[in-house]
């Protein structure tokens, strides 16, 4: 497989600004595999494909608000600092994406909020955008932690050109997250409302957390056509014993077991045994999972319509199928279903 099969036009209409009045609003498309079937439902129908004892796999990352503005000493130029991840808490250093990023030099100074309370000095160099920023600040280090929330915002996607609005927070955080550690929403999670959740759960369906603090790894373009030379950046994940106890025992009543998400399928990939069960971890993952791969833990799982060419779209191929992927793409394109964060789901079966 090379990065051009996973190319495709995308009218720009289809972009999702806005969510689904209601979570559980979005429509969904779902695929069965087995007899290459589409059909076109509501995310709240997805309750029609399980059953007592199916398990639900979940990513529990919270997003923080990781897009911060600041002026640069002297020149006063605003610059946009994107939060990647904390390096060290005790000296306050952090990696971060800067834009634009040819004003910013090692050595220069960014002062934050209006009455400048936080300071922050660029001690290095990561990537062409990347800094590391060493922040000073007067207080403890949960008032400085209190401070980057007060002054950072909802890190919507680039591709939502509207403003960030006060809603965002709320919107773009899904409803079972506590885990803080994402610069971005694990956005198949996002359709699920507390409604539906509790109708999961009389059911009988039972849920297993897991933690991927999705960073701009996931994001991050494929500029290689050999997908075998593309290099996946390390994000956090979690798999807690409890977690891992729940989806074996479906996995060996042969239950469903649904992968909500990309950062799900590919934690749970991350950690798998001899044996093809689910094991404990807690530590980092650059797993990059693209056609052909044979899944271990998941055997369905529910997703958002994705970039062309992303990481995203070559992992969902993987699993679905890529002909019967494109397939769906186009269908997709066809019935207007809306693409991205905010966007419309599908279910593979």
């Amino acid at each position: 497989m090379k990065l051009s099969n996973f190319d495709f036009d995308l009218p720009k209409e289809l972009l999702a600004e806005y969510p689904s009045e209601h979570r559980d609003e979005a429509r969904l498309m779902v695929l069965h595999r087995d007899t290459q079937k589409i059909e076109h439902k509501l995310f709240r129908d997805l309750i029609d494909y399980f059953d007592e004892g199916d398990v639900m796999m979940l990513n529990n990352t919270k997003v923080f608000p990781a897009r911060m503005y600041g002026n640069k000493e002297k020149t006063g130029a605003r610059i946009e600092v994107f939060l990647l991840r904390e390096l060290n808490a005790e000296n306050r250093l952090w990696d971060v994406l800067v834009d634009p990023a040819r004003k910013i030099r090692i050595g220069n100074k960014l002062f934050f909020g209006d009455d400048d309370s936080l300071v922050a000095e660029v001690i290095d160099n990561t990537t062409s955008r990347g800094r590391t920023l060493r922040f000073l600040f007067d207080g403890s280090y949960e008032e400085f932690r209190q401070k980057l929330i007060d002054l950072g915002e909802t890190p919507l996607p680039k591709y939502i050109k509207r403003e960030v609005e006060p809603e965002d927070e709320e919107r773009y955080q899904t409803i079972f997250a506590k885990n803080e550690g994402a610069v971005a929403a694990p956005t198949a999670g996002l359709h699920f409302s507390k409604h539906l959740m509790k109708r999961l759960e009389i059911k009988g369906v039972d849920f297993a957390e897991t933690t991927l603090h999705v960073g701009l790894g996931t994001f991050n373009p494929v500029e290689v056509e050999d997908l075998s030379k593309h290099k996946m950046d390390s994000e956090q994940i979690i798999i807690p014993q409890a977690s891992a106890d729940v989806v074996n025992k479906a996995i060996g009543e042969k239950r469903r077991v649904c992968a909500v998400g990309t950062t799900v399928m590919r934690t749970v990939e991350s950690s798998v045994s001899s044996s093809k069960q689910l094991n404990a971890y807690e530590g980092w993952t650059n797993k990059f999972i693209f056609p052909p791969y044979d899944f271990s833990i998941a055997n369905c799982m529910v997703t958002n319509f994705h970039t062309p060419k992303s990481t995203l779209l070559m992992m969902v191929s993987a699993f679905a199928g890529h002909d019967f992927m494109m397939e769906a793409y186009h269908e997709a394109i066809k019935e207007k279903y809306k693409f991205y964060s905010y966007g419309d789901a599908m279910l593979i079966l």
